[in-house]
């Protein structure tokens, strides 16, 4: 036995010392009580604080997130916004305790910034349509879909045509661009005075990125851009403290952390990536319903179905798809939220009444069909023949994906039974809600300033009633797709 170069006092002051280290640790875990989540949604944004023990929202605050349709192109509005986060961490404060801060947003945006942090050209809209001659020439430069994971997209969802744009179009105010930060990292700038950029944001549809070489990809180096990325930052590291300033308006201790930002369908993903093992799927839904499949089965994936390559918070590559689910759900129904029965349900089954896709055209897995109804429905059996039609592109998307195991729904839909119930029979595989199935991007952002708080949750499953019919249903829905 090999004897120890060790003195029983050096011994002492060892085993001392790592105790210390334990006790801190354990005194930082669980000095994180309450976490205000920044969610910034294309259509609301929301501050939520996060009870980290039980994993629950106890406190929430909305806003609509409205574009400006001013000069010099539509644009958001970060003064209110701004104003509205800061207004919410007061009251955060003032009622519980604000212990840290995570901010996530949709993705397809970015922020400018001038060399004193400031916004040299306003913040764009993803669906402003003025590009012009700018997104052929865009075209001309974007990188291969094997190369980014990211399909040619119309408008401004491939970010990097954006960027082009606003550099071709505003040269005098381009110039004047110091650093590009995607839009979480934007907030989390604006909250501690630090840049970054984070890969989720960076590889969702941008042309920025490639998942393969981890790096940014060609059209950032031909472009001249490279040099005006902020540094790269681990979703899951901590980014900084909060300004002075933050901690004076909010009350805020000035010693509060704040992660550096994460994308929103991104976020949802990060409790299973935790504590669920592969194959499974998680389907984040709001505007947009995003797939994401983790250890499905290898599938050449097809840009002109609006598949793409995502790019998780540990930065694995994630075969996804989407469509604008929630945007389509809100067109067909407007502001009718009828009183389903299961009555309604029978009659849609019975009558054979189908929606088609698209409702939003350029994007999904039909980007170029015309949306058309088969039969005549009431307001309920609309609405009940538009949560198949969502649980069906959903399945759609799932296939085209390679998702294998339990299909996990996150957002609006999980509270629909419909949808759900359409979805497991097109799939054949269980589609399942967790016990936050309705705050996932939520929880998934205050987790990355305390993943060892994410344990476990029993996922609800159904009966589900008439599974005969349903699948009939389904294989008629696909038979009129051709």
């Amino acid at each position: 036995m090999k004897k120890s170069n060790y003195t029983s006092f050096e011994i002492l002051v060892l085993a001392l010392e790592a105790a210390i280290q334990k006790w801190n640790n354990e005194i930082e875990m669980t000095r994180i009580r309450h976490v205000t989540v920044i969610d910034i949604g294309k259509t609301n944004a929301k501050l939520a604080l996060v009870e980290m023990d039980s994993l629950s929202e106890i406190a929430v605050r909305k806003m609509a997130n409205t574009v400006v349709q001013d000069s010099p192109y539509p644009h958001f509005n970060v003064d209110a916004l701004w104003s509205f986060i800061v207004d919410g961490l007061a009251a955060h404060q003032r009622d519980h305790g604000v212990d840290a801060i995570s901010v996530t947003t949709h993705g397809a945006c970015a922020a400018l910034m001038d060399s004193a942090g400031n916004l040299a050209l306003p913040v764009l809209d993803y669906e402003y349509a003025g590009y012009g001659e700018a997104a052929t020439h865009y075209a001309r430069k974007r990188p291969s879909f094997a190369e980014t994971g990211s399909p040619h997209l119309p408008l401004g969802l491939n970010l990097g045509a954006q960027i082009f744009w606003q550099q071709k179009s505003f040269p005098e105010a381009f110039a004047q661009v110091s650093q590009i930060l995607m839009y979480p990292q934007y907030w989390g700038y604006r909250l501690t005075g630090v840049a970054s950029n984070e890969v989720t944001s960076l590889g969702c549809h941008t042309d920025l990125w490639s998942p393969t070489a981890n790096d940014y990809s060609s059209v950032v180096d031909k472009m001249g851009w490279r040099k005006l990325m902020a540094p790269l930052w681990p979703a899951t590291k901590p980014l900084g403290l909060i300004t002075p300033e933050v901690a004076q308006a909010t009350g805020i201790s000035p010693q509060t952390p704040v992660a550096c930002g994460i994308h929103d369908s991104n976020a949802s993903l990060v409790p299973h990536l935790l504590v669920h093992s592969k194959p499974f799927s998680v389907v984040s839904t709001g505007t947009w319903v995003i797939s994401m499949a983790i250890g499905g089965k290898p599938t050449a994936l097809d840009e002109r179905r609006d598949t793409l390559m995502n790019v998780n918070a540990f930065a694995e590559a994630v075969p996804s798809a989407r469509f604008m689910g929630g945007r389509e759900f809100q067109v067909v129904m407007g502001n009718d939220r009828p009183t389903i029965t299961h009555a309604d349900v029978a009659a849609v089954l019975g009558k054979g009444i189908f929606l088609l896709p698209s409702i939003v055209q350029g994007s999904g897995p039909y980007a170029d069909r015309v949306a058309n109804w088969i039969g005549s429905p009431s307001p309920a059996e609309r609405q009940v023949a538009s949560s198949f039609y969502l649980g069906l592109m959903t399945a759609t998307c799932l296939d085209l994906i390679g998702a294998e195991g339990e299909t996990i729904v996150e957002g609006p839909f999980a509270s629909n039974t419909n949808f759900l119930d359409i979805l497991e029979i097109a799939t054949g595989r269980p589609a399942v809600t967790s016990q936050n199935a309705t705050t996932g991007t939520t929880i998934g952002a205050a987790l990355l300033v305390a993943p060892e708080k994410m344990i476990k949750t029993p996922v609800k499953r159904r009966e589900i009633a008439n599974p005969p019919a349903l699948t009939a249903y389904v294989n008629r829905w696909r038979e009129l797709l051709g």
